[in-house]
């Protein structure tokens, strides 16, 4: 690829509603290329879920680059990436965006939640200040190598101080350098109608299952003039679900033949990660 990764998730964005599947590993990555998605997430949620964590940045900075790195080696897709809160103070967030353009990304995620930070969606959360957050986008902004990489900040005010903040912040962190702004938590259409009306310019939305936002179709989202829609976790949901019911056919029966229909076979495996065995 001649253009960086960032310079092609702008591209996308351009032409508004891209999908941006959460993956949590490699192989999650090639399955949603093979299904012809032009772009994905890194999801931190995911990240976590993996090791069975709750995402409550308690993976390092380290643990996630590395993982970074070894997804964006094996698709050709540009993937946005969950920063979290940005690992540290305004101080850390330098360190934090080389490290994560380094290992491949298309550019990071950075939320106004305090550490520990909570899933978006679940109660509790507190927020730094507005200038706190502020002083980190411009931080981002100025750390970056290549000026496309792409810097989103994330505000969960929603859900803390109200959506009147949730706008205020959103304007506040464009001013500093954001390129895309995400409201996390938003309830429904009428309020990403709303929020795109009052904050205008490039911004992103959340489709997580059984949280605070109705589910509402990419093409919806498209016409609200959204650039990017996030769905995070729905492969790894749908994949646990279905493995905890093969776990109970599988203890229940002593055999996994009823469940094959279900499975992905070996030579549709072995074409997606490009591996040709030799015939005997």
């Amino acid at each position: 690829m001649t253009q960086s990764p960032g310079k092609r998730f702008r591209a996308l964005m351009k032409k508004g509603g891209v999908a941006c599947p959460g993956v949590f590993n490699a192989a999650t990555a090639r399955l949603i290329e093979e299904a012809g998605f032009q772009s994905g997430y890194i999801s931190g949620a995911g990240l976590h879920a993996q090791h069975a964590l709750s995402d409550t940045g308690l993976l390092s900075r380290r643990d996630v680059a590395e993982a970074c790195a070894r997804i964006t080696q094996a698709v050709n897709i540009p993937l946005l990436l969950d920063g979290d809160t940005g690992f540290g103070g305004v101080g850390a967030v330098p360190k934090t965006i080389r490290l994560f353009e380094a290992a491949g990304a298309a550019g990071v995620q950075l939320e106004d939640q305090r550490f520990p930070k909570r899933c978006g969606h679940l109660p509790g959360k507190e927020l730094v200040s507005a200038a706190e957050m502020a002083a980190k986008i411009r931080a981002a902004a100025g750390a970056r190598r290549d000026k496309n990489f792409v810097i989103v900040a994330r505000t969960d005010a929603r859900g803390v101080t109200g959506f009147e903040d949730a706008v205020l912040r959103a304007r506040s962190y464009r001013e500093a350098g954001a390129d895309v702004i995400f409201p996390e938590a938003l309830a429904t259409a009428d309020e990403f109608r709303r929020f795109a009306r009052e904050a205008p310019g490039p911004l992103l939305a959340n489709m997580t299952e059984f949280g605070k936002t109705a589910l509402i179709p990419l093409s919806e989202f498209k016409r609200l003039g959204y650039a990017a829609v996030l769905f995070p976790m729905t492969l790894f949901r749908l994949m646990m679900g279905q493995a905890r019911e093969a776990a109970k056919i599988l203890r229940k029966t002593g055999t996994q033949k009823s469940l094959l229909g279900r499975m992905q076979n070996r030579s549709d495996f072995y074409k997606m990660i490009h591996y040709a065995p030799r015939k005997s």
